[in-house]
């Protein structure tokens, strides 16, 4: 890789120099017209929408978490912009292989909410996504999925395919060694995935500076031989640049990408955490300035495009939610058979044990009623 082989952004933001690709401040002013999309004014308000939705969806999860009604959720709040401007880049065909805070970019490809519900309700007919095409299912085990991507990215390249791989990490999952594999193979390979760091400064309550020494997580790039880029995440027109271009770059047969895309988790890490335990209010309050809705709100008031009854819309949003969650709740429960039978072609020892325990279990469950 040289640089006459780098988009002009790539070269213009090396990660070595620890530059953040920015397009639009706090106040939503633009400060790099030259960079500025090609966006009209229907996309820039459909991005709103979209993301406006994914944060009346989490809002409305981590609710009934809270009620009892689901078990333990990872909320999205405060990273709608990274999710929103991914899924306006990813195609039909292209392969979405999702970590497990990336809810706007699941629904652009065709994942519902319903099928999230069940998810963390524990069933499993909630990750078969019976509508969304190349997508896998959700990944708790921080890293595994990196190497299915890059795996995925080698049968594109073999197949000769015109289709790219979106996959996604958190900060703290630039520490396992799966993602350096990954990240290896995918620059030896000269696979056409796109993989994203959500930098959201926190893995749990480990905030990054003791994750690594390196001056930012996108400069990891430049030992593995591929484009790396540092943006502002919670700057849609800057992510969806660097969407753009390494979507472009991917597609071009060139090889792999890595973004990491600058924000602030500002919910818990799940909702069985506390984050007042290991970050301050003032921290909060000073990142909450950021807020990407807030900012492209903004930019569309100063543009005169602002035209969206919101409250309104809210009420819409809530109301459809609702009625998905609801038919998450009466959807069958899978048979209990599938949680233990197709694993072994004979069932082990300790696999009968729990699945008796288990089944004790629910009897015990059932007299309680």
């Amino acid at each position: 890789m040289t640089d006459n082989d780098l988009p002009a952004i790539f070269r213009d933001y090396n990660p070595l120099d620890d530059k953040m690709l920015q397009i639009i401040d706090n106040e939503g002013n633009i400060i790099h017209k030259e960079l500025m999309p090609d966006l009209d004014d229907k996309t820039i308000i459909d991005a709103y929408q979209q993301m406006l939705y994914e944060r009346i969806a989490d809002e409305k999860a981590v609710s009934y978490q809270r009620q009892g009604r689901m078990f333990t959720y990872t909320p999205n709040l405060g990273q709608e912009a990274i999710h929103i401007a991914a899924g306006m880049h990813i195609r039909h065909e292209d392969w979405l292989v999702p970590a497990f805070r990336e809810m706007g970019t699941l629904l652009a490809k065709g994942v519902t909410m319903k099928e999230m519900f069940m998810f963390y309700n524990g069933n499993e007919h909630g990750g078969s996504f019976q509508n969304a095409h190349h997508v896998l299912p959700i990944a708790i085990s921080i890293g595994t999925q990196l190497q299915h991507a890059t795996g995925i990215g080698y049968s594109i390249k073999y197949r000769k395919k015109d289709e790219n791989v979106f996959t996604f990490i958190g900060d703290g999952g630039t520490s396992e060694g799966d993602f350096s594999e990954a990240l290896n193979f995918a620059g030896v390979w000269k696979v056409p995935v796109i993989f994203t760091i959500q930098n959201n400064q926190y893995a749990i309550s480990v905030p990054v500076k003791a994750q690594t020494n390196s001056v930012n997580l996108a400069v990891k790039s430049v030992a593995f031989g591929i484009p790396g880029i540092k943006v502002d995440g919670n700057d849609f027109f800057a992510m969806y640049l660097a969407y753009k271009t390494a979507s472009e770059y991917a597609r071009s047969g060139r090889g792999a990408v890595l973004i990491e895309a600058l924000t602030y988790r500002l919910g818990a890490h799940t909702t069985s955490d506390d984050p007042t335990k290991y970050r301050k209010r003032e921290e909060e309050e000073l990142w909450g300035l950021t807020d990407p809705m807030v900012r492209l709100k903004r930019y569309m008031e100063n543009q005169g495009l602002w035209n969206i009854d919101e409250e309104k819309l809210k009420e819409r949003y809530r109301q459809e939610i609702d009625q998905q969650f609801l038919d998450a709740e009466k959807h069958k429960s899978y048979p209990l058979e599938d949680v233990f039978q197709y694993m072994y072609s004979e069932m082990p020892d300790e696999l009968r044990r729990q699945k008796t325990e288990y089944e004790q279990f629910l009897s015990w469950k059932e007299k309680r009623v």
